[in-house]
């Protein structure tokens, strides 16, 4: 293995323990503005210390990811197809290696359907970017999508992981499921497992602790990190797990004290401040009101008793 490569993966698959910890922003290829991701910069910037890497596509690496970042890009390659289209399984490749270079890549991400309509075409243009990236150095995370009609057991998830090594990825993004050891055990490269839609934060990182515990480097997580309400607190709890060894009742200790830590920021004492202000004024504006409106009285009364008397 060139020294370009085995650079580029060391920086994602830390090799002081061979774990990794990725976050997925790249959602918004076929479903558009997710939930909770409509503005990535915003969504981006407060997480990205704390992932070893960041899956996106190129769209939104240019906009919505500072140039000044050290962490690297996984970036990626597939799309074609959107949520409202017939069969998200017919991708294709879509960014060239040069833009690739450009952006500075560290890892080329791109999807296999394995057992779909387009099995054929995600799995030959999966050989022909591993033979064209592999010329320049970058290694080629391989997704093994899943859809309705796929299932999610150990078998079908061995078959799709050892193919997509078989086609010469160098990492395989796949499904956490039963026996999951299996997978892992029939897959001659490292194995990063899908967060997946969103669950309870604490269902997360028990995910997160199964995935390690099977034999996977690590977890590649979006939904289940900046669909929380509280995204640092638990990208910081899944990193615990991930590069801190933590079990799953450490971790989610951990997520509870940073949330409740982040109720204590200046959010909320600002919130205090402007309330404090408001009650003085209000007062305030009572006190001149009631002289002013007894004022008001004492005059129209004499009034009318004048006008009376005339």
């Amino acid at each position: 293995m060139d020294w370009g490569l085995q650079n580029r993966l060391s920086s994602i698959i830390k090799p002081h323990n061979n774990r990794a910890l990725m976050l997925a922003v790249d959602h918004g290829y076929f479903l558009g503005p997710t939930e909770k991701l409509e503005n990535p910069k915003k969504v981006i910037a407060p997480l990205l210390k704390y992932c070893d890497s960041l899956m996106v596509t190129r769209g939104v690496q240019r906009t919505s990811v500072s140039a000044t970042t050290s962490t690297p890009m996984v970036l990626r390659v597939s799309g074609g197809s959107s949520i409202i289209g017939e069969d998200l399984s017919q991708e294709d490749i879509t960014v060239s290696i040069q833009d690739a270079l450009r952006l500075n890549a560290s890892a080329l991400a791109m999807s296999i359907f394995v057992g779909s309509k387009y099995e054929y075409q995600t799995i030959v243009n999966l050989g022909k970017l591993v033979s064209e990236a592999e010329q320049y150095g970058i290694p080629v995370l391989a997704v093994t999508a899943v859809g309705k009609e796929l299932g999610k057991d150990a078998r079908y998830l061995s078959l799709a992981c050892r193919v997509a090594a078989e086609q010469g990825a160098h990492i395989v993004k796949t499904y956490y499921c039963d026996n999951f050891e299996k997978v892992v055990q029939s897959c001659p490269v490292p194995i990063i497992v899908a967060g997946g839609k969103k669950i309870p934060e604490r269902d997360a990182l028990q995910l997160t602790f199964n995935a390690i515990k099977g034999g996977a480097v690590g977890v590649d997580m979006g939904r289940n990190i900046w669909q929380s309400d509280h995204s640092v607190a638990m990208i910081r709890a899944v990193r615990s797990i991930v590069h801190g060894n933590s079990n799953v009742d450490q971790a989610f200790k951990l997520y509870q004290k940073l949330v409740n830590e982040e109720s204590k920021k200046p959010n909320n004492p600002n919130q205090n401040k402007s309330k404090k202000p408001n009650n003085p004024n209000q007062n305030k504006s009572k006190k001149p009101n009631n002289p002013n409106q007894n004022k008001s009285k004492k005059p129209n009364n004499p009034n009318q008793n004048k006008s009376n008397s005339i």
